[in-house]
């Protein structure tokens, strides 16, 4: 099991970047109204909810810290990839501050954390999502093996509580899977996902 404690969260947190940016590169717009996995969200919504996400944790991260408005003002014009981009940029920026673990981060209505805790919250965040925007369109998604651990670890931690799951939330309750499951499928039945989910045809 990985310590997310000592782990170099801001490394892991850079790969879910990228690896879900490599799944959104591939979108259409006519992928955009289509299902996800996050049942009452399009992948439209869902892209709106990512890009909205990163400029929130950037924003939180900085000094001072974000007001409540920046959470949900994500704004994908008629390029989704580059949004998703420039906020990918904005956050991985923020959480390079040299101080970034020690300093405390107000994350939406969930509370204030120690800076290592919102990055552990955001890759995990970015990592499901990812897999969500993969599985609207069948494309492959791959997270390395360092990468799976750590998620483990985070969306271990994440309770199973109304607040944190549930209609409207991104992550829903979660879903039985056999013991011996291969680890990224334990990561998304801990949040929520049937790793067998497919687009309805």
């Amino acid at each position: 099991m990985i310590d997310l404690t000592t782990a170099d969260l801001r490394a892991l947190h850079r790969s879910a970047l990228d690896l879900a940016g490599r799944a959104i590169a591939q979108v259409t717009s006519a992928d955009l109204d289509g299902p996800t996995p996050c049942a009452e969200w399009t992948l439209g919504e869902l892209l709106l909810h990512m890009v909205s996400e990163n400029r929130g944790f950037a924003a939180a991260a900085a000094h001072p810290p974000a007001q409540p408005p920046v959470w949900d003002d994500g704004d994908l014009g008629d390029d989704p990839f580059g949004a998703y981009h420039d906020s990918a940029a904005a956050v991985a920026k923020a959480f390079a501050a040299p101080d970034i673990y020690e300093r405390q981060v107000e994350v939406r209505e969930f509370g204030v954390f120690s800076g290592r805790t919102a990055i552990g919250m955001h890759m995990i965040d970015c990592l499901v999502h990812g897999w969500d925007v993969a599985a609207s369109i069948g494309a492959s998604y791959r997270p390395d093996p360092e990468l799976v651990a750590a998620g483990l670890a985070v969306a271990a931690r994440i309770p199973d509580t109304p607040k944190s799951r549930g209609p409207g939330a991104a992550f829903d309750t979660r879903v039985p899977v056999p013991d011996d499951a291969p680890d990224f499928q334990r990561v998304l039945a801990l949040l929520g996902r049937s790793p067998s989910w497919t687009a309805p045809c």
